[in-house]
């Protein structure tokens, strides 16, 4: 793999990374916004929260693949 493949991939991570949060911060929206509601829908409010974790799981992967290992 070259050195532009290897930034090609990389930046792809990143953008993909940037997408994830975002798609995580709608869903923290969209979850206080229906805890809020005066009737709030539980099952769909569990839903979304499950959604938001594995998102989260994504994203610490996608963080781990970027951040180079440091041998000390």
């Amino acid at each position: 793999m070259t050195g532009d493949e290897v930034a090609d991939d990389e930046e792809i991570l990143r953008e993909r990374l940037i997408t994830l949060q975002q798609e995580h911060r709608d869903l923290d929206h969209a979850i206080r916004a229906l805890e809020g509601a005066p009737v709030a829908d539980a099952l769909r409010i569990k839903r979304l929260k499950k959604q938001k974790l594995m998102l989260k799981d994504k994203i610490s992967h996608l963080e781990d693949k970027l951040t180079p290992d440091i041998i000390a």
